[in-house]
């Protein structure tokens, strides 16, 4: 921590320095107060620092309300990783989106920043008890930092927490109080508990080691898309931020962690702008989204949230929101949206079958706004977009996955079989072999399209994929094999889909293939005359996902 670390109170202004053991300002009692440092000195002395510490959340201890992190309570919180979501930026025409994957933290979520920060502050301060309340992953969290630290924990949970959480939260020794209600009571239950019993009070968003920790994911950001993309080709500053920042929000407190950390970037040099900041809620869940909409500086309360995503049903966000508005407006420029749990868990199913990411509901709850965004047209295809990937999903959430997403082979096996049991289920295995799956051709002469389009279908049907490369192989596919279906694209050298489509057509042998073009021409009144009557589908390649061509795909196959 800076020698020079102050807290300013957000209310009169008053300074003073920092200890947890005095939360509120002693001038006017004011509970929202947020850290000062000399920002000017460490812009000159930080950027020397870095090269010699390890990539974690405390490589930037100066700018943390912790004088000497302590290695015995660390457990390697922060230094995420950070890669482009390939797949998903193809599929909605963006190639600069990139996930920040928190699910790779301590306790696999983003709230093991808070934990780590806020628990060393406190051991540091003398303190060993303290009580918080949570909707799931902050309770995992605490308890795990707590467990290392010695000190006694109280968690307050709402009924409706999944069983999974509240056990785990209880493995490391906390003491877990359920309460019958909604979040919002959970809090205020806590609140009184701690009162009565004169102990510490986690109080979220108006603590400020947990505004602190948060600001760690915009300095790491900052500098790994740094390592990526190069600085900014400006010239200004050494570090790049992104064009935008995503994250679903519940209370809201994190955001508001990043919003101050950009802005502590700005003010050292560090980054050339701040980014618009993207805020989701789901929709059964959702005061800010609704406030921001009528340009409110005040968020209406929720009393009965209606949502199966636990983790984002905070009803009233109080002043966070409040403050959350003000700095967007002040700062930058922003977008609050919502979308639905079914929504959310389409895209849940997404990210795991086209990027590889078992992801919690409250992280597909952002990529799923993302998508909202971008189709309105208010991420625009050029920006560098950061989405806070928050969590792991562990166990897999049961409504994700449908209805028979799984084969059973013992079903095949009879008893009628002369075979022994291992033949018997090897005569199984075969009967759900490659040759009975409707037989799909890829015409692109784009190996990452191609790529594409074969995850898209090998992740939820069972088909015979052949892949064409040009236009001549095409046709010849077709002559050999007679698919049941053609994803054709339009723009290839030498040979055009148009060309191949009129191939297929003066063939009485191939004239009945059903044809899907998936391209990225923009196609003239006359170009889309010419495909009358010879496709069946047309999709814009950047303009859909994969529930989309499946859904094409098995209306044409029947």
């Amino acid at each position: 921590m800076s020698s020079t670390l102050i807290a300013e109170c957000l209310d009169c202004g008053f300074q003073a320095p920092y200890t947890p053991n005095a939360p509120a300002c002693p001038n006017c009692g004011s509970e929202w107060r947020e850290a000062r440092y000399d920002y000017q000195h460490l812009g000159k002395t930080l950027l020397s620092e870095l090269p010699s510490r390890p990539f974690n959340l405390w490589r930037y201890r100066e700018l943390l309300p912790v004088n000497s992190p302590n290695p015995d309570i660390s457990m390697g919180e922060g230094g995420t990783p950070m890669f482009r979501a390939t797949n998903l930026g193809m599929m909605l025409g963006n190639p600069n989106i990139y996930i920040k994957d928190e699910r790779q933290g301590p306790t696999h979520s983003f709230k093991d920043r808070q934990a780590a920060v806020s628990i060393a502050a406190l051991k540091e301060a003398g303190i060993n008890e303290l009580v918080l309340a949570s909707t799931g992953n902050v309770s995992i969290a605490y308890s795990a930092y707590a467990a290392r630290a010695g000190m006694r924990l109280w968690v307050f949970l709402t009924s409706l927490v999944p069983a999974v959480k509240m056990r785990e939260t209880a493995l490391y020794g906390t003491q877990v109080v359920k309460v019958t209600g909604s979040y919002d009571q959970a809090k205020q239950t806590a609140a009184e508990f701690a009162r009565q019993r004169g102990l510490y009070l986690d109080m979220g968003a108006r603590s400020i080691p947990c505004i602190e920790s948060m600001k760690t994911i915009a300095f790491e950001t900052s500098e790994q898309l740094t390592t990526m993309l190069g600085a900014p080709p400006t010239g200004q500053s050494p570090w790049r931020a992104p064009d935008w920042y995503i994250q679903s929000i519940s209370g809201g407190m994190g955001p508001l962690g990043v919003l101050k950390g950009y802005d502590e970037l700005i003010k050292m040099g560090l980054i050339d702008h701040f980014p618009k900041f993207g805020l989701i809620q789901v929709e059964g869940c959702a005061p800010m989204v609704h406030a921001w909409k009528q340009e409110k500086d005040k968020a209406q309360a929720v009393a009965a949230p209606r949502t199966l995503i636990h983790t984002l049903a905070t009803g009233d966000p109080g002043r966070t929101y409040t403050l959350l508005r003000k700095k967007i407006l002040e700062k930058s420029s922003g977008f609050f949206e919502m979308v639905t749990d079914e929504e959310a868990y389409r895209t849940m199913h997404f990210l795991a079958k086209m990027e590889g990411l078992s992801v919690e509901p409250a992280a597909a709850v952002a990529v799923a706004g993302v998508v909202k965004m971008v189709r309105a047209g208010v991420i625009k295809p050029n920006e560098t977009v950061m989405i806070n990937c928050t969590g792991h999903t562990m166990p897999v959430e049961r409504n994700i996955l449908g209805e028979g997403w799984s084969k059973d082979l013992t079903q095949l096996v009879t008893s009628e079989m002369d075979e022994g049991k291992e033949e018997g289920l090897l005569a199984a295995l075969s009967k759900v072999g490659i040759d009975r799956f409707p037989r799909i051709a890829i015409v692109d002469d784009n190996p990452d399209v191609r790529r594409l389009i074969r995850r898209i279908l090998q992740s939820q049907g069972n088909y015979t994929l052949f892949e064409a490369t040009n236009g001549r192989e095409a046709v010849e596919l077709a002559k050999k094999e007679h698919p049941n279906l053609m994803i054709l694209d339009l723009m290839m050298p030498e040979m055009d889909g148009f060309a191949v489509m009129d191939a297929l057509q003066a063939d009485a042998d191939t004239a009945d293939i059903p044809v899907v073009v998936v391209t990225a021409k923009e196609l003239t009144p006359a170009e889309k005359e010419r495909l009358r009557g010879h496709i069946q589908s047309l999709m814009q390649k950047g303009d859909f996902l994969s529930d989309d061509l499946l859904d094409e795909v098995r209306a044409l196959l029947g």
